[in-house]
């Protein structure tokens, strides 16, 4: 079986910069090889006087650049680049398919925690069939500190949540962090009851007690196939979102799961993926559901 590396894309920024070397500590990790990928177009303008093999050349500098400083801080990491000239969705959309994980680097909201989730940045989360995660230039090692937790929002049948699940393993497994997994729940409106469901609440004791059960019989095969990652089930009533946030101040890395939709004004990668996504202080993974 080939193995996928870690693949992170850079453009010169800050943000990329740091996305690149969280994704070099997680090939470490995980023991993993790092492709680093550098999307690039010419586009001429009257006040550039350089031509396409200047920018090309540009472009080739700022990439090896990049990579020499992830490579001095990991000398045993095995490290392969990619220029490639294309639009930058449909090029990190097609790395994303080699890759175990994409990182891509995204602007902070400032003093105000969270990300500015732009289009390439939305369109590639929507369009990659592989894990994405978004690093802010703030994110560094410091905040991988011991007694952080990898959080992981779970939501529907153990079928539904099998992906994220198993992103979130394998993350807090190579990071010897507990694994915090949370499950929200609401009051179901009026329509929505029935004999049936009325039964199984009342056999598990009431809506918090059904939604413990539920959330445990998501986790029991992952914790049967990773004993050794510390788990600590999380349920409250409210909003996904207003769940996964309000722990979101000990979590090392949140992970979410999204089923994008394409709607007539564009792309959307659902409601509890872009509320974490501009609300969170921490990195953010977003699984795809199978």
């Amino acid at each position: 079986m080939t193995t996928r590396p870690i693949t992170a894309a850079v453009d010169g920024t800050t943000e990329s910069l740091a996305a690149l070397a969280w994704a070099g500590r997680e090939a470490v990790r995980r023991d993993l090889a790092l492709r680093v990928v550098h999307a690039w177009r010419w586009e001429p303008h009257e006040a550039i006087t350089v031509d396409r093999d200047g920018q090309e050349r540009w472009a080739r500098e700022a990439l090896a650049e990049a990579v020499r400083g992830v490579s001095e801080r990991h000398p045993g990491l095995e490290v392969a680049t990619d220029l490639v000239e294309g639009a930058p969705v449909d090029t990190l959309v097609g790395a994303a398919e080699h890759a175990e994980t994409l990182v891509l680097g995204s602007r902070g909201h400032g003093a105000v925690v969270g990300f500015l989730l732009g289009s390439v940045g939305q369109q590639v989360i929507v369009g990659s069939p592989r894990p994405v995660v978004l690093v802010r230039a703030e994110d560094g090692p410091a905040g991988e500190a011991a007694g952080r937790e990898v959080v992981v929002g779970q939501q529907g049948t153990p079928e539904d949540s099998a992906e994220v699940l198993r992103f979130a393993f394998e993350t807090a497994a190579a990071r010897g962090a507990t694994l915090r997994a949370v499950r929200a729940w609401a009051l179901p409106p009026l329509y929505a009851y029935s004999p049936g469901s009325l039964k199984l609440l009342d056999e598990a004791g009431g809506m918090e007690p059904y939604e413990t059960k539920a959330l445990a019989a998501a986790l029991e095969p992952w914790r049967e196939r990773f004993p050794d990652v510390p788990v600590v089930q999380h349920v409250e009533m409210g909003s996904a979102g207003q769940a996964l946030l309000s722990v979101a101040r000990r979590a090392q890395l949140m992970v979410v799961g999204r089923r994008a939709r394409r709607t007539a004004v564009g792309a959307r990668i659902g409601s509890v993926a872009h509320g974490v996504l501009h609300h969170a202080h921490c990195p953010v993974a977003v699984v795809p559901h199978k």
